[in-house]
């Protein structure tokens, strides 16, 4: 056996630079979450606040404040905070319990005498209700898990689909028209296409429908509208309204008459000092094993620090980019986003791409036109023409909304249009971008002569 030795280069990433690659690409509250877990684990770390600046900090506030003001989304939440309006005015006293669909359609099921094993039924059909009012178990399902005929289960369904609102505790959406329509005395035209031609209504395909059914097309679109005026979902209205989500920006554009400021938002994250106790005991102590110990904890908390600033630094300056290479969208609003790569970004600044990449992961930038994620000033230029897919879409839905109504665009007019205003797209992407847009087909734009 013979021993030899072997000289190689290698890279290697050291603990502390994966960490700061983590933290690089940590959200504003993950980064909270991370420095408060920090100042609990090392005692050498401890809150900055000697750097507040208040004069600076209160007219950030005021501009700020006028930013959310003037975002539409924002207003009503702004208002809430600013005390203006009153987020309880409209609960009139009520609790969660007695604006419920449960308690609503009990009070009702209370006056009906029904058998015992009928009334136990209509209370588990009640119970096992979804937010939209409608039943998901089947009546073999609820006889077999109650130990009841189905007799009695289809008389306990029909009880309960006889309250109010109507519509309740349908199977399917075909159904649950169909008691509203029954409910209302409409039994000819409307109930027999609620009952078999509910797709090709949605798709406003009357001419099949009437050939279909022999009748007139001019009856099968009054009957369509009778349809259309029918709830889908009559037990939404007694489900609690949604707790609006929250969206912390870390930045912000400022504007001012001749030029925009991009900020840092992150307020809520303390800034880190250095403790001056544990610097000075470092100093004076003469115990090897304390020594030891604050030497670790120094190290570990000036690097945290350090990491911290160039989270910010290289944020702040990715955010500048995008800001000088998205000027029109900032000036003129959505549909003025020019293409943009992550290359061109790190270009500009002499990074990787990676690095942009980790940077503007899962940060928001607040602007007069609301609150967007960093991601999202990034898109590929489309073909030759160098516009980008914000800019396509903008045009789509500007012609959709000029055009007439009795003989909407097809995909493949709208791609001839877009050709003349020098945005190249197959029929294909027309359609897609179409259905991102959430705007239906022709057919289903179609509005009846």
């Amino acid at each position: 056996m013979e021993l030899a030795l072997d000289l190689k280069q290698g890279l290697f990433l050291s603990p502390q630079l994966i960490q700061s690659m983590e933290m690089l690409q940590m959200s504003a509250q993950e980064l909270a979450e991370y420095i408060s877990e920090t100042l609990q684990e090392n005692p050498v770390l401890e809150t900055d606040d000697s750097h507040s600046n208040t004069e600076e900090f209160t007219l950030r506030s005021r501009q700020l404040d006028w930013l959310e003001d003037s975002d539409t989304q924002n207003y009503w939440y702004h208002k809430q905070d600013a005390g203006d309006i009153d987020p309880l005015a409209n609960t009139a006293g009520k609790s969660p319990e007695e604006e419920s669909l449960y308690r609503h359609l009990m009070l009702q099921l209370k006056t009906s005498k029904l058998p015992p094993a009928v009334a136990k039924a209509a209370v588990y059909i009640i119970k096992s209700l979804d937010s939209n009012g409608y039943l998901p178990d089947s009546i073999p399902a609820i006889a077999n898990e109650l130990g009841c005929t189905e007799d009695q289960v289809s008389r306990a369904l029909r009880e309960v689909q006889a309250l109010d609102p109507p519509g309740i505790a349908a199977g399917s959406l075909s159904e649950c028209l169909s008691i509203q329509l029954r409910r209302m005395g409409e039994t000819g035209l409307p109930y027999q296409i609620a009952a078999e031609f509910l797709d090709e209504v949605g798709k406003n395909h009357y001419n099949y429908i009437a050939r279909r059914l022999k009748v007139p097309e001019k009856e099968v679109r009054l009957a369509c509208r009778v349809i259309r005026s029918l709830d889908p979902r009559p037990g939404a209205a007694f489900s609690p309204p949604e707790k609006p989500e929250y969206i912390l920006p870390d930045l912000a554009v400022l504007y001012y008459p001749e030029h925009m400021e991009l900020i840092l938002t992150s307020g809520f994250i303390p800034s880190l000092r250095i403790s001056p106790y544990y610097r000075n005991l470092m100093q004076e102590t003469d115990d090897p094993r304390v020594k030891e110990y604050l030497s670790g904890k120094l190290e570990e908390a000036n690097w945290v620090v350090r990491s911290i600033e160039k989270r910010h630094s290289t944020l702040l300056a990715c955010a500048k980019t995008i800001l000088e290479k998205q000027e029109d969208f900032f000036r003129k609003g959505p549909g003025n986003l020019r293409p943009l790569s992550l290359a061109d970004i790190a270009d500009s600044l002499g990074m990787h791409p990676s690095t942009v990449s980790r940077a503007i992961r899962g940060k928001y930038l607040q602007c007069s036109y609301g609150v967007y994620p960093l991601s999202s000033f990034f898109s590929r230029a489309l073909g030759e023409d160098n516009k980008s897919p914000d800019a396509a879409k903008a045009l789509i839905k500007e012609l959709i909304q000029a055009e007439n109504k009795k003989k909407p665009l097809s995909d493949q007019k709208i791609c001839e249009l877009m050709d003349e205003k020098g945005i190249s797209l197959s029929r294909r992407t027309v359609a897609k971008y179409r259905s991102e847009l959430k705007i239906p087909s022709a057919a289903g734009r179609r509005e009846p002569k």
